[in-house]
């Protein structure tokens, strides 16, 4: 294991405890609903990263994923099954439909494809809107208990505690991607993707994978959403809010490194719960659309970008 290695995996160790230890000594039950909400946009903005950042292809159907997960966790809590297998058939469904995805629409390249992407969504979005069995356009309540299965707390606390190993998981896993061969092939496809397959890089089956991880992640993301506000419905599944979040944050914290997606989300996602609470959740997107203009104006290259420029690296 290099030096590097050595620090992150110690630094992840020491900050996963200290996140960890929160239910046992902050009382604010407000404060686990925001921090839920922070969570789960680090895992977004690290999963749409691996296909936008690395890769270079910008999908607009982030919204259409995180719903995926949502929506197939609903179908395993109808079916009674554990959350477990619920939050695994969520994330096995949108891997399953980030492959499919990206078998039809990778040939496609930029504005193609995210509009490809975007279509995607609009389609889904219908037929979620049409299954009755889903809830419909009516939507759907989850009954859920009070208290923590662990004995620790309430029951935000548990999806707390679960949704804190899924950020790390979704770190772990980008950090990974980015030092690896995988990271290193979809970088090449970023840069020139006619000269990338010219040397032998296999784009097509790098994209595939990209994109199965990415929708898996996304999902991943989505399946403990139900079980928080306990009601889910189409509009609320397929928000915009995730889908430029998911983009904005990357951007704002530095594209094509691990480490921009969650400096980008656990920065503005907290200024939005700040937002939420002293103004109103109407102007998240607003502060969104703000903070992301200034940051392409003034820092282009986001938060890592900067520090990397300022320092002459």
């Amino acid at each position: 294991m290099t030096h590097n290695n050595r620090n992150f995996y110690f630094s992840f160790i020491v900050a996963l405890g200290f996140l960890f230890s929160l239910p046992f000594w902050v009382d604010s039950e407000y404060f686990f609903f925001a921090a839920f909400s922070v969570l789960q946009f680090v895992i977004l903005s690290s999963a749409w990263n691996i296909l936008g950042g690395f890769a270079g292809y910008v999908n607009f159907g982030s919204a259409a994923f995180f719903a995926i997960g949502s929506y197939a966790a609903i179908a395993g809590y109808k079916l009674g099954f554990p959350q477990g297998i619920c939050i695994l058939m969520g994330v096995a469904a949108a891997g399953i439909i980030g492959f499919a995805m990206g078998y039809l629409t990778l040939r496609l390249k930029g504005v193609f494809f995210s509009v490809a992407t975007l279509a995607m969504s609009v389609v889904l979005f219908t037929i979620v809107t049409n299954t009755p069995f889903l809830g419909g356009a009516r939507g759907i309540y989850v009954i859920v208990p009070r208290e923590s299965p662990i004995g620790v707390g309430q029951y935000v606390h548990w999806l707390y505690f679960l949704m804190v190993g899924m950020a790390a998981i979704a770190i772990v896993i980008s950090r990974a991607i980015q030092y690896s061969w995988l990271g290193e092939g979809l970088k090449a496809i970023r840069d020139d993707e006619l000269a990338a397959e010219g040397l032998g890089v296999p784009t097509l089956k790098l994209k595939l994978i990209a994109t199965t991880i990415s929708g898996a992640l996304m999902g991943l993301a989505g399946t403990t959403f139900p079980y928080l506000i306990t009601y889910i419905e189409p509009t609320a599944a397929f928000n915009l809010s995730f889908a430029v979040n998911s983009i904005a944050m990357p951007i704002i914290g530095g594209i094509g490194s691990w480490l921009g997606p969650l400096i980008g989300a656990v920065i503005l996602s907290s200024i939005q719960q700040i937002a939420s609470v002293n103004l109103s959740s109407s102007f998240n997107l607003l502060i969104t659309g703000g903070v992301l203009v200034l940051f392409v104006t003034l820092a282009p290259n986001g938060i890592i970008g900067f520090f990397k420029k300022r320092d002459g690296k």
